[in-house]
């Protein structure tokens, strides 16, 4: 959350009213509201701000919705280990508060003997993050499940999923306000200033207030960096760059993609690959590519999708599936990774005040994919590290 140049110059006026919570979360996609829910659950009295007029409009319904396994981060890392945790914790959220999801596999294909020894790695990284539900099969195994594909070996993935994202924001909205919290929209972070033993937090937009918390949660995506620039006293050096990579997305027209799991090509060097996912109603989209911005403002960005990135589309996804027609691909939607650094094994980053020294304040940065998988074990994991600060 947070907003453009424009919101310092709305920062809250000296007639501002000052209100006192406990916690002050900055960011209504779906780790924030994650994190709202969790604290709010265990006592907090919590606001979420949130710039834009709706929850998760940029990263958090930008993405493919897919829940992760946990197969491809480095082992020991908050990715992996929040990414299982999540995982199963979000299967079990959404059979029991009834958000939309399909656990419908995922087979990672290898196409020469190369990308077999890939598909090891991935394997051995999987297994070290504690992801047992795995199989290494041979090509006509996977051709078996699906016969349009062409592969030489395949990882069957049984535990990766799909689920509606808007429907689960929609529930952890509800969650948190059920246990008490509040979610202001149109109401961008300003300015954050440091007291004695608390943090005022002075919001601009349309109705201007302030807000004393002992605990402020950058979780703002693209912008956390951004926010983080607007905390007084919190030193430059504590602030990583802003690395964003925008992924492009094509979609089938006319037809239907002969397939009825998820599949993804064996990782290349520079990311996943474009891979093939499905939808809840079975519509086939293929993506993300990886194309690296400029700009690091995430006012600039660009969402439209250039069709002339349909050529590489086209052979990537014949190696796996020669039998996509010509003219087939059409552009859909993007999105951008919100990162701090242009290596994709990059961690989640949490600065927490033993960090940066500003009591009270965590600044969450690259919380890119598996965000979505982790949201859930993300909230229950911030919701304990606060406890601990604050008890």
């Amino acid at each position: 959350m947070t907003g453009s140049a424009s919101a310092s110059a709305a920062a809250a006026t000296p007639e501002a009213e000052t209100h006192d919570v406990a916690a002050v979360i900055i960011g209504a996609g779906v780790v924030g509201l994650a994190i709202a829910a969790a604290l709010a659950e265990a006592g907090f009295d919590t606001i979420v701000l949130e710039k834009n007029q709706k929850f998760g409009e940029e990263a958090s319904s930008r993405n493919s919705e897919v829940v992760h396994a946990g197969l491809y981060y480095p082992p020991g890392g908050l990715k992996g280990r929040l990414c299982v945790e999540g995982r199963d914790r979000l299967y079990a959220y959404c059979a029991a508060h009834g958000v939309p999801h399909a656990r419908l596999g995922k087979l990672i294909v290898a196409t020469s003997e190369q990308e077999t020894a890939a598909l090891e790695a991935v394997l051995a990284s999987a297994r070290a993050n504690g992801v047992e539900a795995l199989d290494l099969i041979a090509g006509r195994d996977a051709q078996a499940r699906e016969p349009a594909l062409r592969a030489e070996a395949a990882l069957w993935s049984p535990l990766t999923g799909v689920v509606d994202s808007h429907a689960l924001m929609l529930s952890l909205l509800g969650r948190a306000e059920a246990a008490g919290a509040a979610v202001a929209f149109g109401a961008p972070a300003a300015r954050i200033r440091p007291e004695t033993k608390a943090l005022l937090v002075e919001v601009g937009g349309a109705a201007p207030a302030r807000l004393r918390a002992r605990i402020v949660v950058n979780a703002a995506g693209l912008w956390a960096q951004s926010v983080a620039r607007r905390v007084d006293g919190l030193a430059p050096e504590q602030v990583p760059p802003s690395v964003f990579y925008k992924g492009s997305y094509f979609a089938l027209s006319g037809m239907r993609a002969p397939f009825r799991h998820l599949i993804y090509p064996a990782p290349v060097a520079g990311g996943l690959g474009v891979h093939l996912t499905l939808d809840l109603a079975g519509a086939a989209r293929f993506g993300p590519d990886a194309e690296p911005l400029e700009t690091s403002d995430p006012a600039a960005i660009d969402y439209s999708v250039d069709p002339a990135r349909g050529a590489a589309f086209y052979a990537a996804i014949r190696r796996y599936w020669p039998g996509l027609p010509d003219g087939a691909l059409r552009p859909d939607y993007a999105g951008v990774r919100a990162k701090y650094a242009a290596d994709r094994r990059a961690d989640f980053r949490i600065d927490a005040p033993e960090a940066h020294g500003v009591r009270g304040l965590y600044n969450l940065f690259g919380f890119e994919s598996p965000g979505l998988t982790a949201s859930l074990a993300i909230g229950a994991h911030m919701a304990a590290l606060i406890r601990a600060e604050t008890s």
